[in-house]
């Protein structure tokens, strides 16, 4: 009897060693599996939401164009997606010197490079033959982009202006496959408009890297050598005046080729708020005010992270849009012309 409870205590043991090991495997595979998407970059998906823009501005919301911005949407984030992959990849040495980025999945090396690398051309691959396969104007806007990419990491984000005005072409790229994507047929004034509020994203961007590299007394980027906040606060009046105009324009109804009711001039106060907000987001003494991290100096680096983390500036976003759809459910219905 003794023999026996010492078997019982024996394969309860064995029992729950065995569960624990099951646990601990398991954990481990859901850390994996979530340090391979994260290595994905899905926060930086954001700047693809771009691509719904052309149905809302050409006030064609209807089922076809809807599934087809989703796909064009799906397929830019996986062109990104390994694009960013790539770049960890080739930076994986810097990153691991890195007190902030070795903690990137393929740094740390949850990610292997060889892993990395297959889901990159894998993403790449599928993005081009779905893109090609929808429509050839989709897959000709994916195949720019991703040559766009290519060129901006080996010469031009190293290139003074031109950096900024290749940031730019990828927010315009964007809107351009969702267009493709839908079928519908963008007017100038919308490509003006979206040419000239991704330039003062890129220009923002630009501020917030150099601003932090001054609290930090180095530099992250070479390019900004070339830099100064005079010079990017001259950059930033005249894009800042060009989208405000271009959009005014283009709100002002058919009267100029521009939205198909003048009713749309009500959503302009949303985008003035908007691009003020983000200034205000990006000033210097706010940043001072809001926090002693002088990480938050970055934060108009990140736009995705501006996007998602202030209030004001996502219900900005979201007034925008719900303000859009009524105007187009009344125009539809007759109520305004």
């Amino acid at each position: 009897m003794f023999l026996l409870k010492r078997r019982n205590k024996s394969g309860f043991a064995a029992d729950q060693s065995s569960e624990l090991g099951l646990i601990a495997d398991r954990d481990q595979t859901n850390i994996l599996f979530l340090a391979h998407i994260k290595a994905l970059r899905p926060r930086q998906w954001t700047k693809n939401l771009i691509i719904f823009a052309a149905p809302l501005f050409a006030f064609e919301i209807t089922l076809p164009t809807a599934l087809g911005s989703l796909l064009a949407f799906a397929l830019f984030c996986f062109t990104s997606s390994s694009f960013y992959l790539i770049n960890d990849i080739i930076d994986v040495e810097a990153d691991r010197r890195h007190p902030v980025k070795c903690k990137r999945p393929i740094a740390s090396g949850l990610v292997s490079i060889p892993t990395a690398s297959g889901m990159a051309m894998v993403l790449l691959a599928s993005a081009l033959v779905l893109g090609w396969w929808h429509t050839p104007g989709l897959g000709l806007t994916i195949l720019l982009y991703a040559l766009l990419q290519i060129a901006y990491n080996l010469r031009l984000k190293k290139t003074v202006i031109l950096d900024v005005v290749a940031i730019a072409m990828g927010f315009v790229l964007r809107a351009c496959g969702g267009a493709a994507a839908s079928g519908i047929v963008l007017s100038p004034w919308f490509l003006l408009c979206t040419a000239m509020l991704a330039l003062f994203l890129g220009i923002e961007k630009r501020k917030a890297e150099l601003r932090l590299s001054e609290i930090k007394g180095k530099k992250s980027r070479a390019v900004l050598n070339r830099y100064s906040l005079p010079l990017l606060n001259r950059m930033e009046s005249i894009v800042t005046n060009g989208t405000i105009l271009t959009y005014a324009l283009w709100s002002s109804g058919p009267a100029v080729k521009g939205a198909s009711t003048p009713w749309m001039m009500l959503t302009l106060l949303f985008v003035l708020y908007g691009i003020f907000r983000y200034q205000l987001l990006s000033d210097p003494e706010e940043i001072a005010r809001r926090s002693c991290d002088t990480e938050q100096g970055g934060r108009t680096e990140r736009p995705e992270e501006v996007l998602l983390s202030d209030r004001p500036l996502l219900l900005t976003v979201m007034g925008w849009v719900l303000t859009t759809f009524c105007i187009l459910s009344l125009k539809s219905q007759g109520i305004i012309a």
